[in-house]
């Protein structure tokens, strides 16, 4: 089998305001927009009676997959990156400090930005649904 990356996949409350931030906060233009379901689609994500809005906006090398699910899952745990299974989204930046600027006032940050021991300049931001976003110098 021959494997390659085709999306990252997040799952978010509302679509809307979730794109509003990849698309105009972090500069991720938008590929499509697309609804999904049927008894086919329902059975494939296992969960009765499913449909789904989906955005597609191009992360360079990988696709983002942004999707709205209908019916909406139960909240868990807010998402931290110590969790076993805990997911994150990392984007390549010009520029860590100046994209962590661009961010909108309400956006939350889990620190200003650090460079690590292997000399790579970090911060980790939260998209409107608690998703957690890295940032890393390209």
């Amino acid at each position: 089998m021959n494997s390659s990356a085709h999306h990252v996949g997040l799952t978010v409350r509302d679509l809307d305001s979730t794109l509003e931030f990849y698309r105009d906060a972090l500069d991720l233009p938008v590929v499509s927009r697309f609804e999904v379901g049927g008894e086919e689609f329902a059975t494939a994500v296992s969960v009765d009676g499913a449909s789904a809005r989906f955005a597609h906006l191009d992360g360079g090398d990988v696709r983002v997959e942004l999707v709205e699910y209908d019916p909406v899952g139960t909240d868990t745990d807010e998402p931290t990156l110590n969790r076993p299974g805990a997911t994150h989204l990392g984007l390549s930046v010009e520029d860590v400090d100046a994209a962590v600027a661009q961010l909108p006032a309400d956006a939350e940050t889990l620190s200003e930005p650090q460079t690590t021991e292997t000399g790579t300049r970090i911060a980790f931001v939260r998209d409107p649904e608690g998703n957690l976003v890295e940032l890393l110098d390209a």
